[in-house]
């Protein structure tokens, strides 16, 4: 089949887990037999409106649109809004020539369903990645008023999203009943789990380059990789890394970019934190060397989400067998996989105390570090593998 996938970044230049997400998946289906296409933001300073290129064998087509990333949230919201009509304007002519077969949709963005909806009416089969329920976790942290226009206009989009997919997929049995109980209209939504390759990671690895730039190589580093926003709290894992001051053996590296990355800098300055190194976003390459560098991987989600979301940033952690500590939101099963399979520590934000004693056990015990690694890995293959999410895909064309 010919298949459309529509992330809102893809590597190499993305950052963001899910860029990572959507080539394995695009590399899987090319393995599978197919013909995948990935369609993408490029640059505003690209000289045509479409530019064709190959990344490691997946074509990809990059259409000229202006920045996501590092603008203010009304540029980013109208620059996201017009996302849909500037790919459709670039790419038109070649998708009428050669139709789709299947598109698969990521969201967030929310803004692609009109480019989708287009697809759909060729024919297309529409498959909708759910990750989160945008606008409600901005509505949740209070940064938009749930009667406001803002909140009418992301709504709509979001419901033209959810009308133009013939199967939506989320994350989760706890997202697939927070999703038909609030949108109880749409029957066929499946949960499909994040994925990532199991087979591409250096365990052998003994590099120690990350360690020695930063002087850290006789360090336990608790490691924060990824978005820096307000969906994820930082200011919780900021008191971690301040329970820590006077453990001079631990240290803590968050390397991403986002709306709290200047709070998590000031908070460094008044708490004087001596046991932590902020750093910009890197690239996907360079953000796997660093993971084998790490002893622990940290995430964060805001308490007051009623979404279920599922930090991608765990399958990096989880594919390096690495232990994972973290907090998440009342009602999110994330707390239990992870416990459950013994594969780290979750609990729910704001229990401090134990969260801390946790982190503790895992600075003072190497061996158990090593037991929720393995355990760590051995959960990715199990539930997050990138074969199983592209079967279930093409599961749901069957019906």
């Amino acid at each position: 089949m010919r298949i459309a996938l529509l992330p809102d970044e893809y590597l190499p230049s993305g950052t963001r887990v899910h860029s990572k997400m959507f080539h394995e998946l695009a590399l899987q289906l090319k393995a599978s037999g197919h013909e995948p296409v990935v369609i993408t933001p490029g640059s505003p300073l690209q000289d045509s409106r479409l530019i064709i290129d190959h990344y490691e064998g997946v074509e990809v087509w990059r259409f000229k649109s202006g920045l996501t990333r590092g603008v203010g949230l009304i540029q980013r919201a109208f620059n996201e809004f017009l996302l849909p009509f500037k790919a459709w304007y670039a790419i038109k002519g070649k998708v009428k020539q050669d139709r789709f077969d299947l598109c698969i949709n990521y969201a967030p963005t929310i803004f692609f369903g009109p480019l989708a909806r287009w697809f759909r009416r060729q024919g297309t089969y529409v498959y909708l990645v759910l990750r989160d329920m945008f606008p409600q976790w901005i509505i949740d942290e209070g940064l938009i008023k749930e009667k406001s226009i803002a909140a009418y206009f992301f709504r709509f989009f979001e419901s033209l999203n959810y009308d133009t997919s013939d199967c939506i997929g989320v994350q989760s049995q706890a997202n697939l009943d927070l999703f038909v109980k609030k949108f109880p209209n749409y029957n066929n939504v499946k949960i499909l789990k994040n994925w990532s390759a199991t087979s591409n990671f250096l365990q052998t690895t003994t590099s120690t380059k990350f360690r020695t730039k930063l002087n850290l190589r006789e360090k336990i580093i608790f490691f924060y990789g990824g978005n820096i926003g307000h969906a994820q709290d930082m200011e919780n894992i900021m008191r971690l890394v301040r329970s820590f001051k006077d453990t001079h053996e631990a240290h803590f590296l968050i390397v991403g970019q986002g709306d709290e990355f200047k709070l998590i800098q000031d908070l460094q300055s008044r708490w004087e934190l001596k046991n932590l190194t902020i750093l910009p976003s890197i690239d996907q390459r360079e953000f796997s060397h660093l993971l084998s560098e790490i002893d622990i991987g940290l995430f964060s989600l805001s308490f007051n989400h009623t979404a279920h979301n599922f930090p991608g940033k765990l399958l990096g952690y989880m594919n390096a067998s690495k232990p994972i500590l973290g907090s998440v939101n009342p009602g999110n099963d994330l707390l239990d996989v992870i416990n459950l399979s013994q594969a780290g520590f979750v609990f729910i934000n704001g229990e401090d105390l134990i969260l801390q004693k946790a982190a503790k056990e895992l600075v003072n015990d190497k061996e158990l570090r090593s037991r929720l690694g393995k355990n760590s890995r051995e959960l990715l293959i199990r539930e997050f593998s990138v074969e199983k999410a592209a079967d279930e895909i093409l599961s749901a064309m069957k019906g």
